[in-house]
């Protein structure tokens, strides 16, 4: 059933992956990775997960943390949070209408 759901492409966007593994605390790229690969079955690649850590940080959503053995930690600012809770209501919205939709056919 499941396999042609490859073909419609990817419905996670990093950002948002991103945001809800650290909206659990601080994290370094590879403990992001391994979240991420295990509450939604998403393998970020380093090129992507660098990438959207960069726009994010750019915007103030999440900042990195002094470096512990060569690991930078990240972690979410005020503001990422918020992004992150509004951003994750409005999935669980999309979610809710889909799946109630699905059960009346």
């Amino acid at each position: 059933m499941s396999s042609g759901l490859s073909d419609l492409g990817r419905f996670s966007d990093p950002s948002i992956l991103i945001l809800a593994s650290l909206s659990e605390g601080p994290k370094h790229g590879y403990a992001m990775m391994q979240d991420i690969q295990a509450f939604a079955g998403v393998s970020l690649e380093p090129g992507t997960l660098y990438g959207a850590l960069a726009r994010l940080e750019r915007r103030g959503w999440i900042k990195s943390e002094p470096a512990e053995d060569r690991r930078r930690p990240y972690s979410l600012s005020g503001e990422g949070a918020a992004a992150a809770r509004e951003q994750l209501l409005r999935l669980e919205r999309i979610a809710t209408v889909g799946l109630g939709r699905l059960r009346t056919t």
